[in-house]
């Protein structure tokens, strides 16, 4: 197989987990997480904390989700409980979270090649996607619960939650420590998978989560038989596949922030025009017809 379609997959996989998380704070939850780009990092730091003090790979990485799910916890305190903007709430926890990780570690760059790795005489792509498709079919099973509608329903109409009786903001923080939790476990794979952690991982990593998800919708757009996990994980491996064929054509890697935000343009672009365009051409194709059954 070729090494840069070998690499987009493993790496779309690894985003696959992150987009999933993300999907449920922006688009099940309605809710503009920015923490995420603090808590991408956090979650290779942990791992790296774990791993160096003689835990095993999976407990390190299991550590990295479980305490990335606090992220989620700070960013509900301070817009819930201080009534701070969603918006702001995330940026400023993501702030916090620089701090954070700089001191789990003392410093803003961890090599681990030299520490165990989940990867460890196993192929990568074959480990990538049991774990990417075991966290979709969790999320799925999760979603089919009494908990999971409920956190539909307060994203859908908070209003309705209340009126049966139930607090929407306890499904509010459900939703954004799994959230968190989720893309906190995506940093420590990418830590492991490209052997450091680095404090500037997650510098637009938000675009790539966002980026995965606009994807996976334009995928068989007006068909409800995917699940949204389902379009996040094929979204994440198409952006990738995307983003591999445009350094493919020539383009330097230096290019790639330029080719991610591309790549949102052209499908939020779509997504927005393409559905007119559509329209456009039937009512001329119509209005065609019209005119040769009139000659007729």
């Amino acid at each position: 197989m070729n090494t840069l379609l070998l690499t987009s997959i493993e790496q779309g996989l690894i985003f696959a987990v992150l987009a999933i998380g993300v999907t449920i704070t922006f688009k099940i939850l309605d809710f503009a997480d920015m923490s995420v780009e603090g808590t991408f990092p956090m979650g290779a730091f942990i791992f790296a904390r774990f791993i160096t003090a003689g835990a095993s790979p999976v407990v390190s990485t299991l550590s990295a989700f479980f305490l990335g799910t606090l992220a989620g916890l700070i960013t509900y305190t301070l817009n819930i409980k201080l009534k701070i903007r969603s918006l702001l709430s995330g940026i400023l926890t993501m702030t916090i979270l620089y701090s954070v990780n700089l001191r789990l570690n003392g410093k803003s760059n961890i090599g681990l090649f030299n520490y165990p790795s989940i990867f460890d005489g196993k192929e990568e792509v074959i480990v990538l996607i049991i774990i990417a498709l075991a966290v979709k079919i969790l999320m799925d099973v999760f979603l089919k619960t009494e908990i999971g509608y409920l956190l539909i329903a307060t994203g859908d109409n908070e209003t309705l939650v209340k009126s049966l009786g139930e607090n929407a903001n306890r499904y509010k923080l459900i939703g954004l420590m799994i959230s968190n939790g989720l893309v906190g476990l995506s940093g420590a794979l990418m830590a492991q998978y490209q052997g450091f952690a680095d404090i500037n991982m997650g510098v637009s990593i938000i675009v790539t989560a966002i980026a995965s998800i606009i994807v996976g919708d334009t995928i068989l757009k007006n068909t409800g038989k995917l699940k949204n996990t389902t379009r996040a994980l094929m979204g994440a491996l198409m952006y990738k596949f995307i983003g591999a064929y445009a350094i493919d054509l020539g383009l330097a890697p230096t290019d790639l922030k330029a080719i991610n935000a591309a790549i949102v343009i052209l499908f939020l672009s779509y997504n927005t025009f393409g559905p007119n365009l559509k329209k456009t051409k039937k009512s001329s194709t119509a209005k065609k017809e019209e005119g040769v059954y009139a000659g007729n």
